[in-house]
Protein backbone atom coordinates (compact mmCIF):
# COMPACT_ATOMS: atom_id res chain seq x y z
CA UNK A 1 0.00 0.00 0.00
CA UNK A 2 1.25 3.47 -0.89
CA UNK A 3 1.53 5.72 2.14
CA UNK A 4 0.28 9.29 1.93
CA UNK A 5 0.61 12.62 3.66
CA UNK A 6 -2.93 13.32 4.89
CA UNK A 7 -4.28 16.52 6.43
CA UNK A 8 -7.37 16.47 8.61
CA UNK A 9 -8.63 20.05 8.70
CA UNK A 10 -10.89 20.33 11.72
CA UNK A 11 -9.42 17.54 13.85
CA UNK A 12 -12.11 17.12 16.52
CA UNK A 13 -13.41 13.81 17.84
CA UNK A 14 -14.39 12.47 14.41
CA UNK A 15 -11.20 13.66 12.74
CA UNK A 16 -9.06 12.32 15.57
CA UNK A 17 -10.61 8.85 15.33
CA UNK A 18 -10.15 8.87 11.56
CA UNK A 19 -6.57 10.11 11.88
CA UNK A 20 -5.63 7.31 14.26
CA UNK A 21 -7.04 4.72 11.85
CA UNK A 22 -5.09 6.21 8.95
CA UNK A 23 -1.87 6.51 10.96
CA UNK A 24 -2.18 2.86 11.97
CA UNK A 25 -1.87 2.01 8.27
CA UNK A 26 1.40 3.92 8.06
CA UNK A 27 0.18 7.23 6.65
CA UNK A 28 1.68 10.51 7.87
CA UNK A 29 -1.36 12.28 9.30
CA UNK A 30 -1.54 15.97 10.23
CA UNK A 31 -4.30 17.18 12.55
CA UNK A 32 -5.25 20.84 12.15
CA UNK A 33 -7.16 22.69 14.84
CA UNK A 34 -6.95 25.96 16.74
CA UNK A 35 -5.83 24.23 19.94
CA UNK A 36 -3.21 21.88 18.55
CA UNK A 37 -2.51 20.49 22.02
CA UNK A 38 -5.76 18.54 21.68
CA UNK A 39 -4.59 16.67 18.58
CA UNK A 40 -3.84 13.11 19.75
CA UNK A 41 -0.67 11.21 18.93
CA UNK A 42 0.53 9.80 16.62
CA UNK A 43 -0.98 12.61 14.52
CA UNK A 44 1.31 15.57 13.88
CA UNK A 45 -0.42 18.69 15.28
CA UNK A 46 -0.90 21.78 13.12
CA UNK A 47 -1.97 24.92 15.01
CA UNK A 48 -4.11 27.06 12.68
CA UNK A 49 -7.54 28.62 12.33
CA UNK A 50 -9.49 27.86 9.15
CA UNK A 51 -11.02 31.35 9.28
CA UNK A 52 -7.60 33.03 9.55
CA UNK A 53 -5.69 32.94 6.22
CA UNK A 54 -2.44 34.12 7.79
CA UNK A 55 -2.36 31.29 10.34
CA UNK A 56 -3.02 28.75 7.59
CA UNK A 57 -0.34 30.12 5.28
CA UNK A 58 2.20 29.85 8.09
CA UNK A 59 1.29 26.37 9.28
CA UNK A 60 -0.16 24.20 6.49
CA UNK A 61 2.33 21.44 5.57
CA UNK A 62 3.60 21.13 2.02
CA UNK A 63 3.20 18.08 -0.14
CA UNK A 64 -0.17 16.93 1.18
CA UNK A 65 -1.73 14.11 -0.86
CA UNK A 66 -5.21 13.93 0.69
CA UNK A 67 -7.34 16.31 2.77
CA UNK A 68 -10.39 15.73 4.94
CA UNK A 69 -12.36 18.90 5.64
CA UNK A 70 -14.33 18.33 8.87
CA UNK A 71 -15.15 21.85 10.01
CA UNK A 72 -17.20 22.85 13.06
CA UNK A 73 -18.64 26.39 13.28
CA UNK A 74 -17.50 28.42 16.26
CA UNK A 75 -20.99 29.98 16.30
CA UNK A 76 -24.27 28.29 15.40
CA UNK A 77 -25.55 31.19 13.31
CA UNK A 78 -25.55 32.29 9.68
CA UNK A 79 -22.15 33.96 9.84
CA UNK A 80 -20.60 31.09 11.76
CA UNK A 81 -21.65 28.55 9.14
CA UNK A 82 -20.51 30.77 6.24
CA UNK A 83 -17.08 31.23 7.81
CA UNK A 84 -16.62 27.54 8.66
CA UNK A 85 -17.90 25.84 5.53
CA UNK A 86 -17.17 28.35 2.77
CA UNK A 87 -14.55 30.90 3.78
CA UNK A 88 -12.53 28.32 5.71
CA UNK A 89 -12.38 25.99 2.74
CA UNK A 90 -11.37 28.81 0.39
CA UNK A 91 -8.63 29.89 2.80
CA UNK A 92 -7.36 26.31 3.08
CA UNK A 93 -7.37 25.89 -0.70
CA UNK A 94 -5.25 29.04 -1.08
CA UNK A 95 -2.82 27.91 1.61
CA UNK A 96 -2.43 24.45 0.11
CA UNK A 97 -1.84 25.74 -3.41
CA UNK A 98 0.51 28.38 -2.06
CA UNK A 99 2.66 25.73 -0.36
CA UNK A 100 3.13 23.72 -3.54
CA UNK A 101 1.05 21.36 -5.66
CA UNK A 102 -2.57 20.96 -4.49
CA UNK A 103 -3.62 17.65 -2.92
CA UNK A 104 -4.88 14.92 -5.22
CA UNK A 105 -8.11 14.42 -3.26
CA UNK A 106 -10.29 16.39 -0.86
CA UNK A 107 -13.19 14.89 1.10
CA UNK A 108 -15.70 17.41 2.46
CA UNK A 109 -17.97 16.45 5.36
CA UNK A 110 -21.45 17.85 4.78
CA UNK A 111 -24.91 16.98 6.08
CA UNK A 112 -28.35 15.86 4.95
CA UNK A 113 -29.42 19.38 6.02
CA UNK A 114 -28.82 20.35 2.37
CA UNK A 115 -32.16 18.70 1.55
CA UNK A 116 -35.33 20.71 2.09
CA UNK A 117 -37.80 17.85 1.72
CA UNK A 118 -40.16 17.57 4.67
CA UNK A 119 -42.91 15.12 3.72
CA UNK A 120 -41.13 11.82 4.30
CA UNK A 121 -39.86 11.62 0.71
CA UNK A 122 -36.96 9.38 -0.26
CA UNK A 123 -33.86 11.37 -1.24
CA UNK A 124 -30.49 10.42 -2.66
CA UNK A 125 -27.50 12.11 -4.32
CA UNK A 126 -29.60 13.08 -7.36
CA UNK A 127 -32.45 14.67 -5.40
CA UNK A 128 -33.18 18.40 -5.41
CA UNK A 129 -31.24 20.36 -2.80
CA UNK A 130 -33.25 23.38 -1.66
CA UNK A 131 -32.42 23.85 2.02
CA UNK A 132 -34.80 25.98 4.03
CA UNK A 133 -32.32 26.97 6.76
CA UNK A 134 -28.96 28.76 6.73
CA UNK A 135 -27.21 25.57 7.90
CA UNK A 136 -28.03 23.70 4.71
CA UNK A 137 -27.51 26.77 2.54
CA UNK A 138 -23.88 27.26 3.60
CA UNK A 139 -23.12 23.53 3.61
CA UNK A 140 -24.36 23.36 0.02
CA UNK A 141 -22.15 26.31 -0.93
CA UNK A 142 -19.20 24.57 0.73
CA UNK A 143 -19.95 21.43 -1.27
CA UNK A 144 -19.79 23.46 -4.48
CA UNK A 145 -16.38 24.85 -3.50
CA UNK A 146 -15.11 21.38 -2.60
CA UNK A 147 -16.21 19.86 -5.90
CA UNK A 148 -14.82 22.75 -7.96
CA UNK A 149 -11.38 22.86 -6.33
CA UNK A 150 -8.01 21.91 -7.86
CA UNK A 151 -8.37 18.31 -6.67
CA UNK A 152 -10.64 15.30 -7.05
CA UNK A 153 -13.48 16.30 -4.75
CA UNK A 154 -15.79 14.06 -2.74
CA UNK A 155 -18.69 15.13 -0.53
CA UNK A 156 -20.32 12.96 2.11
CA UNK A 157 -23.70 14.06 3.49
CA UNK A 158 -23.99 12.49 6.92
CA UNK A 159 -27.28 12.04 8.73
CA UNK A 160 -27.51 12.60 12.47
CA UNK A 161 -24.38 11.20 14.13
CA UNK A 162 -24.79 9.21 17.34
CA UNK A 163 -22.41 7.17 19.47
CA UNK A 164 -18.89 8.22 20.35
CA UNK A 165 -20.25 10.29 23.23
CA UNK A 166 -23.27 11.61 21.34
CA UNK A 167 -26.16 10.45 23.54
CA UNK A 168 -28.77 13.09 22.65
CA UNK A 169 -31.59 10.61 22.06
CA UNK A 170 -30.92 8.72 25.28
CA UNK A 171 -31.17 11.94 27.25
CA UNK A 172 -34.40 12.94 25.50
CA UNK A 173 -36.00 9.63 26.41
CA UNK A 174 -34.75 9.74 30.01
CA UNK A 175 -36.20 13.24 30.41
CA UNK A 176 -39.60 12.17 29.07
CA UNK A 177 -39.51 14.53 26.09
CA UNK A 178 -42.11 14.06 23.32
CA UNK A 179 -41.65 12.64 19.83
CA UNK A 180 -43.34 13.33 16.53
CA UNK A 181 -44.82 10.12 15.06
CA UNK A 182 -44.95 11.65 11.56
CA UNK A 183 -41.34 12.84 11.44
CA UNK A 184 -38.71 10.66 9.73
CA UNK A 185 -35.12 10.74 10.96
CA UNK A 186 -31.85 9.49 9.52
CA UNK A 187 -28.71 8.66 11.42
CA UNK A 188 -25.28 7.04 11.29
CA UNK A 189 -23.09 5.71 14.08
CA UNK A 190 -19.86 7.55 14.88
CA UNK A 191 -17.80 4.45 14.07
CA UNK A 192 -19.46 4.19 10.67
CA UNK A 193 -18.67 7.87 10.00
CA UNK A 194 -15.01 7.03 10.53
CA UNK A 195 -15.36 3.92 8.36
CA UNK A 196 -17.10 5.80 5.54
CA UNK A 197 -14.49 8.56 5.46
CA UNK A 198 -11.68 6.01 5.46
CA UNK A 199 -13.42 4.08 2.65
CA UNK A 200 -14.11 7.13 0.48
CA UNK A 201 -10.44 8.08 0.66
CA UNK A 202 -9.42 4.93 -1.18
CA UNK A 203 -8.03 5.38 -4.67
CA UNK A 204 -10.43 2.82 -6.15
CA UNK A 205 -13.61 4.54 -4.88
CA UNK A 206 -15.19 6.96 -7.33
CA UNK A 207 -15.26 10.61 -6.29
CA UNK A 208 -18.47 12.65 -6.12
CA UNK A 209 -21.38 13.00 -3.70
CA UNK A 210 -22.43 10.31 -1.22
CA UNK A 211 -25.20 10.12 1.36
CA UNK A 212 -23.85 8.72 4.62
CA UNK A 213 -26.69 7.13 6.60
CA UNK A 214 -27.61 3.67 7.87
CA UNK A 215 -30.09 1.30 6.24
CA UNK A 216 -33.09 2.29 8.34
CA UNK A 217 -34.59 5.79 8.15
CA UNK A 218 -37.31 5.64 10.77
CA UNK A 219 -40.01 7.75 12.42
CA UNK A 220 -38.73 9.63 15.43
CA UNK A 221 -41.13 7.80 17.74
CA UNK A 222 -39.97 4.38 16.54
CA UNK A 223 -36.39 5.23 17.52
CA UNK A 224 -37.35 6.74 20.87
CA UNK A 225 -39.73 3.88 21.69
CA UNK A 226 -36.92 1.41 21.08
CA UNK A 227 -34.51 3.37 23.28
CA UNK A 228 -37.19 3.67 25.99
CA UNK A 229 -37.47 -0.11 26.03
CA UNK A 230 -33.72 -0.47 26.42
CA UNK A 231 -33.67 2.03 29.28
CA UNK A 232 -36.81 0.69 30.99
CA UNK A 233 -38.41 4.12 30.58
CA UNK A 234 -42.02 4.89 29.64
CA UNK A 235 -42.61 5.44 25.90
CA UNK A 236 -42.30 9.12 24.98
CA UNK A 237 -45.52 11.14 24.68
CA UNK A 238 -46.68 11.82 21.12
CA UNK A 239 -46.62 15.37 19.80
CA UNK A 240 -47.50 15.52 16.08
CA UNK A 241 -45.79 18.47 14.43
CA UNK A 242 -43.43 18.87 17.37
CA UNK A 243 -40.98 16.72 19.23
CA UNK A 244 -37.26 17.08 18.90
CA UNK A 245 -35.97 17.10 15.32
CA UNK A 246 -38.65 18.66 13.13
CA UNK A 247 -36.39 21.55 12.19
CA UNK A 248 -34.15 19.10 10.28
CA UNK A 249 -36.85 18.21 7.74
CA UNK A 250 -38.69 14.91 7.51
CA UNK A 251 -37.17 12.75 4.77
CA UNK A 252 -35.83 9.24 4.15
CA UNK A 253 -32.24 9.18 2.92
CA UNK A 254 -30.93 6.37 0.74
CA UNK A 255 -27.40 4.98 1.15
CA UNK A 256 -27.59 2.90 -2.02
CA UNK A 257 -24.71 4.63 -3.82
CA UNK A 258 -22.41 4.33 -0.81
CA UNK A 259 -23.12 0.63 -0.38
CA UNK A 260 -22.59 0.04 -4.10
CA UNK A 261 -18.93 1.03 -3.59
CA UNK A 262 -18.49 -1.93 -1.24
CA UNK A 263 -18.85 -0.24 2.14
CA UNK A 264 -20.53 -2.43 4.77
CA UNK A 265 -22.08 -0.78 7.79
CA UNK A 266 -20.97 -1.76 11.27
CA UNK A 267 -24.36 -0.59 12.57
CA UNK A 268 -27.02 -1.18 9.88
CA UNK A 269 -29.75 0.40 11.99
CA UNK A 270 -30.36 2.33 15.19
CA UNK A 271 -31.15 -0.93 17.00
CA UNK A 272 -27.59 -2.24 16.96
CA UNK A 273 -26.09 1.13 17.83
CA UNK A 274 -28.35 2.10 20.70
CA UNK A 275 -28.37 -1.41 22.16
CA UNK A 276 -24.58 -1.24 22.37
CA UNK A 277 -24.68 2.23 23.92
CA UNK A 278 -27.13 1.22 26.63
CA UNK A 279 -25.20 -1.97 27.35
CA UNK A 280 -22.03 0.10 27.85
CA UNK A 281 -23.85 2.40 30.28
CA UNK A 282 -24.78 -0.58 32.43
Amino acid sequence: MTTERILIAGCGDLGSALGKALAAEGHHVFGLRRNAARVPPPLEPVAADLTDPASLAAAVPAGVDRVYYIATPDRRDDDGYRRAYVEGLVHLRDALTGSGAPPRKLIFVSSTAVYGQSGGEWVDETSTTEPTRFTGKWLLKGEEEALAGPWAGTVVRFGGIYGGGRDYVLRKVEHGEPCDPEHYTNRIHHRDCVGVLHHLGRADVETGIYVGVDDDPAPQCAVMDYVAGLLDCPPPPRQPGGGGWSRAGSKRCSNRRLKATGYRLLYPSYREGYAEMVKALR
